[in-house]
């Protein structure tokens, strides 16, 4: 008698993937608490999940699997959950609270018997994984169904990757305070026109570069003068290679998130000053911030040789950092350590990680070099602190990122006046304004001709005691004012201070191009792209 065809079920559901932030931390710190706290969890979100008309599919670990037939439905009742354990985990200390992250979408899904599988289960499990503690992140399938008909507000997280799907998933951040709904943070419609414009740009970037090497024998004069890169910035090598991955926040605080971030962002800085070792940028390292990590694969998507990772753990002053260097050729592990200290030994602790590295990877510092890497900005706390907030700020073009920034960076010079990179972070952040957000100028209250007096004055402070962002931003002024000379020696020492910062070296390429320089500049370009893969030039 032949086999009976198994018969596949395939329907459209809303699916709300959920799990434990820092579950492994949790664990180990306290086992017992941990499991029976869980347990008492899942219990609650069994029964919202039933109060809401949906069905828990699956509970493995940390993790929780539920089917709803209405969006609606499936975002109200991750909504409730959140609320209703955040009632349960202020009985807790930071460290004992049990937080969880929820991730929703509206996809197909396969029905095998009791269980479901396909893209649709698979997108909420990558959603959920970039939401918050305590936070709850949508699908745009989802956003789609519920918008008119939930009054919460949405922040637009951009387009994520999704393993085994060709389309990136766009993500909103739900909103769920009562005074956000109805808001709409970072339009779609305006980033992807926005991401347009900047494709245009490179196009026609690109265009340029490709006609003026044709021309470029031709327009040669005899005598002509021509600023030497290479007076400044160092040579195109690769003899080491690194990324630094995002460290991970284990405070139990989602406001030390900015912390945990920085740490890594100033370790790619300092480690960024070291000619003989390139430097993954943070912009293409920090895609990762969230994600379950395999180290080998990371290294080869971002082709290099050594990875860092760690943890922060941050309560009140106390500090513990664990770190640890990793060959992904061999998948071995070349130094793991943990450091403990207090905050106002922060930039201590920061250069014992550092050094550690150069040693490890037998890298030799030339007196220049040591200087800089010990060199510190600002001794003042609390001003740093408010850098970090800042920094992400510098790499983004979204309006509400900058006017944020812009904040963070004028209440760091208010505690330390002679924090000079703060000072050139502020120039570049109103130099950004004026060129990318009319809207924001508005808010400001202030007229295009005034946030460039703006950008110019903090520049002029910043100047003092210049950085390489102090000359990135003196370069892409002297531009704007066809001073293209001028514009490319600045630049070249902004690469020359920080030669492995993707803007710095992207600056460089864009002031050799005006330069009719275009080899040099595809070849900067190109560097840039090694640096942070996910650059747009």
């Amino acid at each position: 008698m032949p086999t009976e065809e198994k018969k596949v079920t395939r329907k459209l559901s809303a699916i709300l993937s959920a799990d434990v932030k820092g579950y492994s931390v949790l664990m180990a710190d306290d086992e017992i608490h941990t499991i029976e706290t869980l347990k008492a969890y899942r219990q609650i979100i069994s029964d919202l999940v039933l109060k809401y008309s949906g069905r828990v599919v699956d509970s493995p670990g940390d993790n929780i699997l539920a089917e709803f037939r209405s969006s609606v439905d499936a975002v109200e009742c991750a909504v409730k959950i959140q609320k209703r354990l955040d009632q349960e985990n202020s009985k807790y200390a930071d460290d004992k609270k049990v937080e969880f992250r929820i991730g929703v979408n509206v996809g197909d899904v396969i029905q095998d018997g009791d269980r479901i599988y396909g893209n649709g289960v698979n997108v909420a499990a990558r959603i959920e994984g970039l939401a918050d503690a305590g936070g709850v992140c949508i699908s745009r399938n989802a956003y789609d169904h519920i918008r008119n008909k939930l009054k919460y507000g949405y922040e637009y997280l951009g387009e994520h990757s999704v393993k085994n799907i060709d389309i990136p998933v766009r993500v909103y951040k739900l909103l769920m305070a009562d005074e956000d709904a109805g808001k709409l943070i970072g339009d779609v419609a305006k980033s992807m026109t926005k991401n347009w414009i900047w494709a245009i740009v490179v196009m026609v970037t690109l265009v340029i570069a490709v006609v003026g090497m044709l021309l470029y024998q031709n327009r040669s004069k005899p005598g002509t003068e021509r600023t030497k890169v290479e007076e400044f910035a160092p040579p195109l090598i690769d003899k080491y290679s690194i990324a630094v991955l995002p460290f991970v926040n284990i405070s139990g605080d989602p406001e030390q998130e900015h912390f945990s971030d920085g740490l890594a962002d100033d370790l790619i800085t300092d480690l960024s000053k070291i000619s003989d070792l390139l430097v993954i940028s943070s912009n293409s390292t920090f895609a990762y911030k969230g994600k379950s990590i395999n180290v080998k694969e990371v290294a080869k998507e971002l082709n290099v040789r050594y990875v860092v990772e760690g943890s922060v753990r941050k309560v009140g002053d106390q500090i513990r950092i664990n770190a640890q260097l990793i060959d992904a050729k061999t998948d071995h592990h070349m130094w793991a350590e943990r450091y403990d200290g207090q905050m106002d030994n922060i930039f201590a602790l920061q250069d014992k990680i550092t050094s550690k590295i150069v040693t490890s990877l037998a890298i030799k510092l030339s007196d220049e070099e040591y200087v800089d890497i010990a060199k510190q900005d600002t001794e003042n706390i609390a001003a740093y602190n408010a850098f970090l907030k800042g920094s992400d700020s510098i790499s983004r073009y979204e309006p509400e990122v900058i006017y944020r920034g812009l904040k963070y960076f004028e209440e760091a010079v208010r505690l330390d006046p002679n924090y000079y990179r703060a000072w050139a972070a502020l120039a570049e952040s109103y130099l950004e304004v004026t060129m990318t957000s009319l809207q924001l100028l508005g808010k400001l209250g202030i007229s295009l001709a005034e946030g460039r007096l703006r950008a110019r004055h903090y520049l002029n402070k910043s100047m003092k005691k210049p950085t390489d962002i102090s000359y990135r931003v003196a370069s892409r002024m002297a531009a704007l004012q066809r001073q293209n000379k001028k514009a490319l020696s600045l630049a070249a020492k902004a690469v020359a201070i920080n030669p492995n910062i993707a803007r710095n070296i992207n600056e460089l390429a864009m002031a050799l191009q005006i330069n009719d320089r275009p080899k040099e500049a595809i070849k900067y370009a190109n560097r840039a792209l090694r640096i942070d893969p996910g650059c747009l030039f």
